[in-house]
């Protein structure tokens, strides 16, 4: 099991954690929504919590809750600026697509297990 950041995602990260004064670095997960299925969740991980899975890149953190984490195995995480947005990217190899507007994907029949 692994999540890569880009160096870019990886100084984002260090920026908003330093801006927020406190945090060891970002929490990421899954939640039901969307016209696809399922979205990413992003908050401030301020502890690592029993289950948890953490993963370092570029001397940034990310931590994965334990429902989450089937999910979440293998993807690349890249930080990007599109216009006037900004957001991280995934390159999930679990997902098999994406709603057109991007904010919500569908998972690959053989991880869909809820």
């Amino acid at each position: 099991m692994a999540i890569t950041l880009t160096e870019n995602a990886a100084k984002k990260i260090q920026a908003q954690l330093a801006k927020n004064g406190k945090g060891l670095g970002l929490r990421v997960g899954i939640r039901k929504v969307g016209c696809s299925g399922f979205a990413y969740t992003f908050d401030y991980a301020d502890e690592v919590r029993a289950g948890d899975q953490v993963f370092e890149s570029h001397h940034a953190m990310l931590v994965v809750d334990t429902v989450s984490l089937p999910f979440l195995d293998g993807p690349h995480v890249d930080f990007v600026k599109e216009g006037f947005n900004e957001t991280f990217k995934f390159d999930n190899p679990n997902a098999e697509s994406e709603c057109g507007c991007g904010e919500s994907f569908n998972l690959k029949k053989t991880n869909v297990s809820s």
